[in-house]
């Protein structure tokens, strides 16, 4: 539950976080909410959204982020807004949907712009604000057959720096957290399908696909990732503004 106002280092202060249901975002929105915040679950999974905004004293909005309508609904005088949410499609370039190209898009880059476009006006009056985007080791680096997430994730990394270069001398602060493969229902979902297509053990699928390119062979926890959001949130991260820091198991360093 949250401690709203009662201690905390978030204690008054709002925030946002999209993709708020279940994984990273769920785990982001206890992690601030424990921190004294107050939470906005968005989500498009409206029973999960209620869940989590139950468990932490939130709101719950359910909501389409592909509907540019639906994004500018949603509260701006926002302190903090974790731009979470995503999703993923693989498939070769001549074979890409176009319409999944551009939801994707949608989804991981205009959603977001218009959110920290909606909440800067409130960021800026208060002189504080903190905005951090959950980008992933695709935002640094590419892999083949995933040109739609790569993409949206590049583009956030862009966005990251621009806000951070306006919102300076404002007290606003913006960056990206990159992780690698996190243990999400998503994330095992996929692992289950590549060892049924492959014939091989799900343990396998982690060291020898997923996990490949990584010094460290296992999934991180989504909690992991949330105290890395939270540290950005604090008062001692002012300084710490336009990076990305990624969380990679050493992927990035290789």
């Amino acid at each position: 539950m949250s401690d709203n106002g009662h201690g905390g280092t978030l204690g008054g202060r709002v925030a946002l976080v999209t993709g708020a249901g279940s994984g990273i975002g769920r785990a982001c929105a206890r992690a601030l909410a424990a921190d004294g915040a107050e939470v906005h679950v968005v989500d498009l999974d409206g029973a999960a959204a209620e869940r989590v905004a139950a468990e932490v004293g939130g709101r719950a909005h359910v909501v389409d982020l592909a509907d540019p309508g639906a994004v500018g609904a949603l509260p701006a005088q926002v302190d903090v807004l974790v731009n979470n949410a995503g999703f993923q499609h693989v498939a070769p370039l001549p074979e890409f949907p176009l319409d999944t190209f551009t939801r994707m898009q949608q989804v991981m880059v205009t959603a977001p712009f218009q959110l920290v476009r909606n909440a800067l006006p409130h960021m800026y009056r208060r002189g504080w604000g903190r905005i951090v985007h959950v980008s992933s080791v695709h935002g640094l680096r590419a892999s083949p057959f995933k040109a739609g997430y790569v993409t949206a994730k590049h583009a956030l990394e862009g966005l990251s720096k621009v806000v951070a270069l306006e919102g300076a001398a404002r007290g606003v602060t913006s960056n990206c957290v990159n992780p690698g493969y996190v243990d999400t229902p998503l994330v095992r979902a996929q692992i289950a399908d590549q060892a049924a297509a492959h014939g091989i053990e799900e343990s396998e699928v982690v060291a020898d696909v997923l996990l490949r390119r990584a010094a460290l062979k296992e999934l991180i926890a989504p909690e992991r990732v949330a105290e890395l959001v939270r540290w950005l949130c604090g008062d001692h991260a002012a300084h710490v503004t336009g990076v990305s820091l990624p969380m990679d198991g050493g992927w990035t360093a290789a």
